[in-house]
């Protein structure tokens, strides 16, 4: 039997499987991409964005996470993936206000914090604008970022990139709502411009300090 807890951050939800007390840092617990690929399904499955496994540290760090997409495959880290850990260990273990962990990634190591009020705060870092370091083929435009046109689904795109140990993609949009999200979103994520694929997200600009956005 295979015994998980659900959180989710901003609408992103996880399945979670605390494998810290395993006795190998590599432990899968029989999480083939087809095993994944069942438990994500929102119709058959328990349904969710992505499986979250809590395993034993391997450089250092307090416990080591790896994180597989609905689809079984996995990338080298999720902001919010990262937060419903940090909540999840913090319900598991009665952490209170303060605490922070040292998580490892395939991203590297990754310091998220409990608040006062709950919630869980993590340092991102800057992200990575040079087009070798996002992955991208995109050039680097006038201001630093990697950015072009793409041509997507039989559309074209203005797009910029940035990575944040993995890569992600901003297409501005007129209007979120209206985008194809299931057309677009999975034709941006396997696009050649991105070789190590992409997180996709659509951007409408609301005000000077308001974005509306829609992430594949």
């Amino acid at each position: 039997m295979l015994q998980f807890s659900k959180y989710q951050g901003l609408g992103n939800d996880f399945l979670m499987l605390d494998g810290r007390g395993a006795s190998s840092t590599d432990a899968s617990y029989g999480l083939t991409p087809e095993r994944i690929q069942r438990l994500c399904d929102r119709r058959f499955g328990v349904g969710a964005d992505g499986v979250i496994l809590a395993l034993p540290p391997r450089q250092g760090g307090e416990l080591r996470m790896r994180i597989f997409n609905a689809d079984g495959t996995e990338p080298e880290m999720c902001g919010n993936g990262m937060r419903c850990l940090a909540r999840f260990l913090a319900d598991s273990d009665g952490d209170v206000p303060g605490r922070q962990w040292q998580i490892e990634t395939l991203a590297g190591r990754i310091v998220p914090e409990l608040l006062q009020d709950g919630s869980i705060r993590v340092d991102m870092g800057a992200p990575f604008l040079d087009p070798e370091s996002i992955p991208t083929t995109l050039a680097c435009g006038k201001n630093g970022l990697a950015q072009g046109n793409l041509q997507v689904a039989g559309s074209s795109f203005a797009v910029g990139a940035a990575g944040m140990g993995n890569p992600h993609v901003v297409i501005p949009v007129d209007d979120v709502e209206a985008v194809d999200l299931e057309r677009y979103g999975a034709a941006f994520e396997v696009h050649p411009a991105f070789p190590a694929r992409t997180n996709v997200h659509f951007v409408q600009v609301i005000s000077p300090t308001h974005l509306v956005m829609r992430v594949w």
